[in-house]
């Protein structure tokens, strides 16, 4: 984008600066300045990135607290209130059709995440 804009600025130059060679220095020095501006504006991202890469427990910790409380909840459904109930004890049934699309799309993002490992395209 900086590009884009230095080509006329560097243009312009030429028609209000009589000598080529201070406008062929100034166009150097602008073009000089713009990359070193888009360089530190990379790196500014670059450790942006590495910061909210890093993360903490809230942010890297929902999806696994999501996965087990669909595994407590299919649980205690299909082992601990069959085993119980032979001894009269009435446990509640979570409600399967709630957790079962999300734990088959976080399923299915972790398949998707294995493929992305696999060729190499994952940390």
């Amino acid at each position: 984008m900086l590009d884009k804009l230095i080509g006329p600025v560097t243009g312009l130059l030429s028609e209000f600066i009589e000598d080529k060679d201070k406008a062929n220095a100034l166009a150097a020095e602008i073009s000089t300045l713009a990359s070193r501006q888009a360089t530190e504006l990379a790196l500014a991202q670059i450790k942006l990135n590495t910061e909210d890469a890093k993360g903490n427990w809230f942010q890297s910790g929902w999806r696994p607290a999501t996965g087990w409380v669909c595994v407590l909840g299919f649980g205690v459904n299909f082992l601990v209130s069959p085993l119980l109930a032979g001894f009269g004890v009435d446990i509640p049934q979570a409600d399967t059709a709630t957790m079962l699309p999300v734990l088959m799309g976080m399923l299915g993002l972790g398949s998707l995440r294995t493929v992305e490992r696999v060729k190499g395209k994952g940390k």
